[in-house]
């Protein structure tokens, strides 16, 4: 099923609002984050391009930002690995100087029936989605507060936006793992932005929700399968990845300033509790 042919995409073109900026984006070699390392280059920022798996897939994604003018390289790294993502960070410094926006992005789904989920498939979830984040962003505020503010590159310090889930407000059963890990997504946001808004970094989370994407296609496979999941979907069409590069873009830019702490769901309307639209 492929209805959103037929509906309104947009396509515009991304203004510069990055330029001179350096930006991580942790699973970046597919879906969203791909999305997101492509959209961040094509706004004037240099993109460093993690990845856990896929070596030819993170080297396209490289050679499409070279190719629109901004630099790229690729570093592989467990980011639910301390020391992984603490060389990362090293080799980013080292070849970039310094990093002015984490766009943290990796994760995964291991789902099963509570009873049936095994420890390792807990684990696996937080271990990736949550602890990722918080690894990477601890690396982010280290490097943001020993540098400072660059007001020639940005009026903040630096930026992070955290990828959550309309999951983190919606309850999501035989997914108890990974709501879990984007309800600790929210309040791990929340908690540092208010922590370090004071020395001018800014902490934000997108919130996508029914994103097409490899991981989820089964989602749209079939016509039954489609018109259930558009009924839950005000706007009623499925989101690209490229709509959340536009939104990363935005958060990751000075037009947003003033912007810390915030969930922006990024769903269709799926949020809206669409079945209480004609009056419940």
């Amino acid at each position: 099923m492929d209805d959103n042919q037929n509906l309104r995409l947009p396509d515009p073109a991304l203004p510069v609002l990055l330029k001179g900026q350096k930006a991580l984006v942790t699973g970046a070699n597919s879906g969203i984050g791909k999305a997101v390392a492509i959209a961040l280059g094509r706004s004037g920022a240099d993109v460093i391009v993690n990845y856990v798996a896929g070596d030819d897939a993170a080297q396209d994604v490289v050679n499409t930002i070279i190719a629109g003018g901004s630099k790229a390289m690729a570093i592989k790294a467990d980011v639910s690995d301390e020391t992984q993502v603490q060389n990362m960070f090293k080799e980013m410094i080292q070849n970039f100087g310094t990093i002015d926006i984490l766009v943290n992005n990796a994760g995964l789904q291991r789902d099963a029936p509570f009873a049936q989920m095994t420890l390792a498939q807990w684990n696996t979830v937080i271990g990736i989605n949550l602890t990722g984040q918080f690894l990477c962003a601890r690396e982010a505020v280290r490097e943001f507060t020993r540098r400072g503010i660059n007001r020639a590159v940005s009026v903040s310090a630096g930026k992070i936006i955290c990828m959550s889930s309309v999951h983190e407000v919606i309850p999501w059963a035989t997914h108890a793992n990974y709501a879990a890990s984007k309800g600790g997504i929210m309040l791990m946001m929340k908690s540092l932005a208010q922590e370090v808004a004071p020395i001018g970094i800014r902490v934000n989370s997108i919130c996508p929700g029914a994103i097409r994407t490899p991981i989820n296609s089964a989602a749209w496979s079939t016509p039954d399968a489609y018109a259930s999941l558009l009924s839950h979907i005000p706007y009623k069409r499925i989101g690209e990845p490229e709509d959340i590069g536009r939104v990363a873009v935005l958060l990751a830019s000075d037009l947003t300033d003033y912007m810390t702490g915030a969930s922006v769901f990024v769903d269709g309307g799926m949020t809206l509790y669409p079945e209480f639209s004609t009056g419940g």
